[in-house]
């Protein structure tokens, strides 16, 4: 199902979010990436001002009202000052959920991620998640949701898919093990975001250093977790690359993670192990409705992960 647009949306939704805007939308663009099939456009007005309009309905998808819906929580307690885009405001209105931010002159990072590319991304990244601490909202702790996709590799010890790796499956009770061990060490009164990647990142356009550019989006699965936990989820897409330099920068990335948080390396590495279970289980399940092309995002990052896996020399299996 292809995304929907702007003039897609009800009439007395796009009148609310005109009137948020304090003046009538002239133009929209939409924006690619992401997996929601709600709208996600940049709508200009006729004052010349610009925002970024997200929207879904439950018809579009069951579930995602409820991530909307949990983000616009979160950019509501946000602290200002954060690397963060401004809400302008929000609303539910017949069933729709809609939030209206910040337009941002930024573009992603530019991927595969290189050391000198990501450093500056996880400088800024380290920065929000000393200043989310403590957090400014109320939370689920990380185990309340990651104990259920940290069990993959106890699932394909239970079932092993044909199709598994053959490394993988010679060590599934140690790679289950580890993963399980996470759990006991995620939990932390940190403001984590928890789905940090590239497509998850901006940085402005500007002259500025580049860790002053960053800005992070998307705040839906935000949980109160340990303070490391952000940073070692952005360590995880450098380290899916899979490539032998991809292996080697992001074992020394955990390790600067672990210096900095004043922690040993073993619960990066245990995370990034349930990471790999996660991914390796769900890329294998029916897509969900209206998310056709989430599998394959999962499928390419536990093949990377498991490649890191079999490199790191943080840990032996």
């Amino acid at each position: 199902m292809p995304r929907i647009t702007w003039p897609d949306l009800p009439v007395a939704v796009r009148a609310e979010v005109e009137t948020i805007l304090g003046a009538p939308v002239v133009g929209h663009a939409s924006h690619p990436g992401g997996f929601s099939p709600g709208t996600a456009d940049r709508v200009t007005c006729t004052d010349g001002t610009a925002a970024f309009v997200k929207a879904v309905h439950p018809d579009l998808n069951p579930d995602s009202p409820a991530i909307h819906r949990a983000e616009l929580r979160v950019m509501r307690a946000l602290p200002p000052g954060l690397p963060a885009p401004a809400l302008l405001g929000g609303f539910e209105r017949d069933g729709w959920v809609v939030l209206v931010l910040e337009y941002l002159d930024a573009d992603h990072p530019v991927l595969p991620w290189t050391l000198g590319a990501f450093t500056p991304v996880l400088d800024a990244v380290l920065a929000l998640s000393d200043r989310l601490t403590p957090s400014p909202l109320p939370l689920a702790p990380a185990t309340a949701q990651c104990a259920a996709m940290w069990d993959g590799f106890a699932r394909c010890l239970a079932d092993p898919p044909g199709d598994l790796d053959p490394w993988v499956r010679e060590r599934l009770p140690a790679l289950a093990a580890r993963a399980d061990a996470s759990l006991a060490v995620l939990d932390g009164d940190s403001l984590c975001h928890f789905d940090l990647r590239a497509d998850n990142v901006l940085m402005r356009r500007g002259e500025e250093p580049a860790a002053e550019r960053v800005v992070v989006i998307d705040w839906p699965w935000a949980m109160a977790a340990a303070r490391w936990l952000d940073a070692a989820t952005l360590a995880s897409e450098l380290a899916a690359q899979g490539d032998p330099a991809s292996i080697a920068a992001t074992d020394a990335v955990l390790e600067r993670i672990a210096s900095h948080c004043g922690v040993g390396t073993e619960p990066l590495v245990d995370t990034m192990v349930g990471l790999a279970a996660y991914t390796t289980w769900r890329s294998r399940e029916p897509a969900p409705p209206g998310l056709p092309t989430l599998r394959a995002f999962q499928r390419q990052l536990a093949d990377g992960l498991t490649a890191w896996l079999k490199g790191t020399r943080l840990a032996t299996w």
